[in-house]
């Protein structure tokens, strides 16, 4: 099902929102409003939406598109740059004598990794309730001043105490970015729209690869002067991010209602091009049986599997990246140049991966079409043993096309934030998606044990179970929606009356379930 043909679908009213209903649940004419539900609808909104649809031409769409890409688009893509930027200083500082400096020995190294996601993995909840309720691009601003501050306080360290608590506040103070991006994402954009969006920001995990790569041949350069190399690195980086944080507080808008920087007649527009989506744009009330329907909802715990059977491999791969490359016989300096090609790939994943979902409609069949190199190359790294220089570029080949599961990555998110209705249950879906994303970043670094070196036998033995098990949650989900569809289509046949053509219910804060009118997208 694609985001044009759901987008065709109209709402529908129901007779109490706060109840979670069953899609064959018929409700009759006189259950019907005749006009935005004003108890429900967000105040801020109700100044600008109207009571139905107001129709914007192509030209007019693409313009505000424009507006909100040359704002919106770019503060969203650079600030997770640097997010990612930020991150992976550990995996780079790894081979610049950062474990000898600091007297790390055993797994330390690997728990400044699984640090930040045990706090990521505490906090996520809250954080979800917190950007419900507060101005978001002021909150965003917050956030990225806190942790580049806290990133710079890394080139302090001298032990593995003092890394461990600067790892942890890290993971604490980014722990808001990624949910603030998928709020961000369906607040200003369209369904047909959100996958590329998702896209374009998820997407600079590989190209911070290719700039961090170069960034860290320079400084791994530096092997005089007061500071080490891995030392201005951190100061670097969290200087610069530090500088970002206070150009986003004030030129960032925290919803399409309090965009100062857009004229009152295109806020209006802007919240009009969104009303088709029928998964809200911004309410902060708490309705419980949202928070509880989020629990019940077999999507939202799909979501979470496929965030955490992918972390796995991909928090280890990642903290372990440079490490595993060195284990193949390459020199320091090569290793850095290498993560620009592994960069490279991820970008290609993710991009080649929207085109074909978006071409063909299937977003659940590509995600399971990309795990299979994963699979494959899994195996090649298990059973091939470097002996020459033709195995070790095999080795090397294996090792980024093992990195095709991204694609599964990326577009599970688009899809949390095309198919989750009502903002209480997406902040929840959200939380429980980043919550299980944590928990898989901490396991992660934790199966590739130092006594497995270099080859990780066990590691990757414990990603091609991820794999197999992801396999089964993509094939399964897309059935789900397929028979929910179903069900859905049935009580719109029956009840073609009480279409509400005019999507005059679209911000009334209804969920997915609610709404016997949403059409899931897979």
């Amino acid at each position: 099902m694609t985001a044009e043909q759901a987008e065709t679908q109209s709402n529908h009213s129901v007779k109490n929102p706060k109840d979670s209903y069953h899609l064959e649940e018929v409700l009759s004419n006189d259950d019907k409003k005749s006009g935005m539900n004003y108890d429900r609808i967000d105040p801020e909104i109700a100044k600008y939406a109207s009571d139905k649809v107001i129709p914007i031409d192509d030209e007019t769409n693409k313009r505000l598109k424009r507006l909100i890409d040359r704002r919106v688009l770019v503060i969203i893509v650079f600030t997770y740059f640097l997010q990612a930027l930020d991150k992976g200083t550990l995996a780079f500082s790894s081979i610049m004598n950062l474990p000898k400096d600091t007297g790390l020995v055993g797994q330390q190294y690997a728990w400044l990794t699984t640090c930040i996601y045990i706090a990521i993995l505490i906090v996520e909840y809250p954080l979800n309730w917190v950007i419900q309720r507060v101005p978001i691009g002021k909150f965003l601003a917050f956030n990225i001043i806190c942790w580049s501050t806290v990133l710079a306080l890394h080139a302090l360290c001298k032990n593995f105490v003092s890394l461990l608590v600067v790892r942890t506040l890290l993971g604490i103070f980014e722990a808001s970015c990624q949910p603030i991006f998928i709020a961000l994402s369906s607040m200003w954009y369209k369904r047909d729209e959100q996958a590329q969006i998702v896209t374009y920001w998820y997407v600079m995990n590989g190209f911070q690869q290719i700039v961090g790569g170069l960034l860290a041949y320079a400084f791994t350069n530096i092997t005089s002067g007061p500071l080490k190399s891995w030392q201005a690195l951190f100061l670097t980086y969290g200087s610069f991010s530090f500088v970002w944080g206070i150009i986003v507080l004030f030129i960032m808008p925290d919803s399409p209602m309090r965009a100062k920087c857009y004229t009152e007649e295109d806020k209006k527009l802007m919240v009009e091009r969104v009303r088709s989506n029928q998964t809200g744009l911004q309410n902060r009330t708490f309705r419980k049986e949202q928070f509880f329907e989020a629990f019940r909802d077999p999507q939202v715990w799909a979501y979470g599997l496929i965030s955490f059977l992918t972390t796995v491999p991909t928090s280890g791969l990642g903290a372990f990246a440079n490490i595993i490359i060195t284990g193949f016989g390459f020199t320091v300096l090569q290793t850095q140049l290498l993560a620009m090609v592994l960069g490279s790939y991820i970008m290609i994943v993710c991009f080649s991966s929207m085109y074909l979902a978006k071409r063909f409609n299937q977003t659940l069949l590509v995600m399971t079409a990309y795990c299979v190199p994963s699979i494959v190359c899994t195996v090649v790294l298990m059973t091939v043993q470097n002996t020459s220089m033709s195995t070790k570029v095999g080795l090397l080949l294996s090792y980024y096309l093992v990195l095709s599961f991204w694609a599964a990555s990326t577009l599970c998110m688009s899809l949390l934030t095309r198919n989750v209705g009502g903002q209480t249950k997406k902040a929840t879906a959200t939380a429980i998606n980043f919550i299980l994303w944590a928990t898989g970043n901490a396991i992660g670094p934790q199966v590739f044990q130092a006594v497995d070196a270099p080859r990780y036998i066990k590691g990757f033995g414990v990603h091609l179970a991820c794999y197999g098990v992801l396999f089964a949650v993509m094939l399964g989900l897309r059935f789900y929606f397929i028979r929910q569809n179903a069900k859905k289509a049935k009580i719109l046949q029956a009840q073609e009356g009480q279409k509400d053509a005019e999507l005059t219910h679209s911000f009334d804060d209804l969920t997915d379930m609610q709404n016997p009118n949403f059409v899931y997208i897979y």
